[in-house]
């Protein structure tokens, strides 16, 4: 799952491609004139479009799309639909926002709804299809390419009570550090790997008068998530994963000792004083930080470490260098004993559809499809996205951090969970535990945090 460019790569990908019924290369004509009239669809005859033209003609139709992915990390999303337009003539209308988790459950109870949204919680998919009834099942053409392109695990996200509801789109590591290689190289510093030598790190950083950490919780009404992460990443580490998996189910409770060790370990860190926050402010300025800076005081050596996920690479100022030898890179956050494994926390988005028009499911079809995943990976020359498809090709990865991801997630020592407070039920993972975070960070205790969130429950 990662991208890059030239002749021979570009073969490579043609060949893979051909494969779907999606071809990338010869799309950028224009569409026949005279489509509309005779029924066809814009990309009639054209290998590339041959998976759409079974929606015929779209010319006039516009689709609605409402995700999280905002800007910077938009631009790209929309230049990946440039392919769908030209093979369909319809138009994809983009809407990006920060609330989005929290305004999907207000707009289908008051039925507003988009077409299309892309949730980056299949606990969200879960409350709209079990509290909402608004979501529709994916079509078949959907379900064959998921099947076709994804692992069983990756389809069973997207479904609920043995029904599949959204297809996957993108997929993050979020088990990263970011760091700059420069300032470790100048300081004698060493990547570490465990988590000890991770602490013993962040200690002689700190005793140079820099703050070894810096980071920033703030994201809207999504406000606390970037703490979730941190928690359950952790928790994979001291806990492993059959701990981390009764969790989400609520077999282990949130007050558990277990997940307090967790974040006690977390707090080592943030909660320290002389860890955080580098170049922003105190401990409490995390909570108010918007997490696309949180990690920017790295470039001016004002923090050395910033714990975030691979899409963060997407939020460096433009001409960042992005690579080992670069302004930043990141490396695997280290587990605390390797005998164990290699825990990797990563999270994804879905897409779900909210009724069934030809021009809604065309674009379901679309992004489900390996030729959506290379055309996206190709509009995404910065990084900061990877994907399960199974038909991306490599060689269109062109990110050192895309890449390291790829390399991560097909590690065999890899222990792979999804995010937890995602697969959670929505009152949970996109409401109390982000909240209780916050309250965390700027003072609460940890057994009031703890029994706060298990409070908040579902009951039944």
């Amino acid at each position: 799952m990662i991208r890059s460019r030239n002749v021979r790569r570009g073969m490579a990908a043609t060949a893979a491609l051909v494969s779907a019924g999606l071809v990338l290369a010869g799309c950028g004509g224009s569409s026949d004139n005279n489509s509309k009239a005779s029924g066809k669809s814009p990309g009639e005859g054209k290998a590339e479009c041959s998976q759409l033209t079974q929606f015929g003609d779209l010319t006039g139709k516009k689709v609605h799309v409402y995700t999280t992915i905002v800007s910077p990390e938009d631009q790209a999303q929309k230049d990946s639909y440039k392919l769908f337009t030209t093979c369909t003539g319809a138009t994809v209308e983009y809407e990006g926002s920060k609330e989005m988790e929290a305004q999907i459950l207000v707009r289908a109870q008051s039925g507003n709804l988009p077409d299309i949204a892309y949730l980056p919680q299949p606990g969200l998919l879960n409350t709209l299809v079990t509290q909402t009834q608004t979501v529709k099942e994916a079509p078949k053409s959907v379900s064959d390419n998921v099947d076709k392109w994804f692992g069983a695990d990756w389809k069973k996200y997207g479904s609920i009570d043995g029904k599949f509801y959204a297809a996957p789109l993108g997929a993050n590591v979020k088990s990263f550090v970011w760091y700059s290689p420069k300032m470790f190289k100048d300081n004698g510093w060493t990547v570490p790997q465990t988590w000890d030598e991770m602490l013993a790190l962040s200690d002689k950083i700190a005793a140079k008068g820099i703050k070894p950490w810096c980071a920033g919780f703030e994201s809207g009404e999504a406000t606390g998530w970037p703490g979730t992460d941190w928690i359950e990443d952790t928790l994979l580490r001291t806990a492993g994963a059959d701990v981390y998996d009764k969790w989400i189910t609520n077999d282990v409770k949130f007050n558990d000792p277990q997940i307090a060790e967790a974040f006690d370990k977390v707090g080592a860190i943030l909660k320290n004083p002389k860890y955080v926050n580098g170049g922003i402010g105190d401990v409490k300025s995390i909570a108010t930080t918007a997490f696309q800076q949180g990690g920017l005081p790295i470039l001016q050596g004002k923090c050395a470490m910033h714990r975030q996920a691979s899409f963060y690479a997407a939020n460096w100022p433009k001409g960042t260098k992005v690579a080992e030898d670069g302004d930043v890179f990141a490396f695997y956050l280290p587990p605390i004993d390797p005998s164990k494994g290699k825990p990797v926390e990563g999270g994804g988005e879905f897409v779900a559809a909210f009724n069934d028009k030809p021009v809604t499911v065309a674009f379901q079809t679309y992004l489900s499809s390996d030729v959506w995943a290379n055309e996206k990976a190709k509009s995404t020359p910065g990084g900061g996205w990877v994907s399960a498809n199974k038909g991306l090709d490599p060689n269109n990865l062109v990110s050192p951090i895309d890449k390291l991801s790829a390399q991560i997630l097909a590690d065999p020592n890899a222990v792979f969970r999804f995010d937890a407070s995602d697969l959670m039920p929505a009152e949970v993972g996109a409401n109390s535990f982000w909240k209780q975070m916050v309250a965390w960070i700027t003072g609460q205790d940890t057994k009031t945090t703890l029994d706060n969130i298990q409070n908040s429950w579902p009951k039944s």
